[in-house]
């Protein structure tokens, strides 16, 4: 059963959406990575396709396993899954580790982030 989380973007610590995963965390997560191409929807959050040959820089997070089904709907529901902006996939990372992540799913115009490092661009 995949019990990990990797998140790129909003999710991440000091982020807007934080507040929604960290109830569900049961450890300060890990720097990570995973193969794919990170972009700027130009909507003050990124997106990720994964695959490929670049390379997404994130955290990985384990989460409460007596909570993991009830965070992963939660989660689905803030994502947009539900609606099909995102859907939740399963990966590998850089570091071996079977993990649950948000792909984009559709109706946005997408800029590539060269550095596959999202950085808050506020104001």
């Amino acid at each position: 059963m995949i019990e990990h989380l990797f998140v790129y973007g909003t999710l991440l610590p000091g982020e807007v959406r934080w507040q929604y995963l960290e109830p569900f965390v049961i450890d300060d997560g890990q720097q990570d990575r995973a193969t794919g191409t990170l972009f700027d929807t130009g909507e003050g959050y990124p997106a990720a396709l994964f695959g490929g040959s670049g390379t997404i820089h994130g955290r990985r997070f384990a989460l409460r396993p007596d909570l993991l089904w009830h965070a992963l709907e939660r989660l689905d529901e803030v994502e947009g899954a539900v609606a099909g902006l995102y859907r939740r996939i399963e990966i590998t990372t850089a570091s071996g580790h079977a993990v649950w992540t948000y792909e984009y799913g559709r109706g946005l115009e997408l800029q590539p982030i060269a550095s596959g490092r999202w950085v808050e661009r506020s104001g």
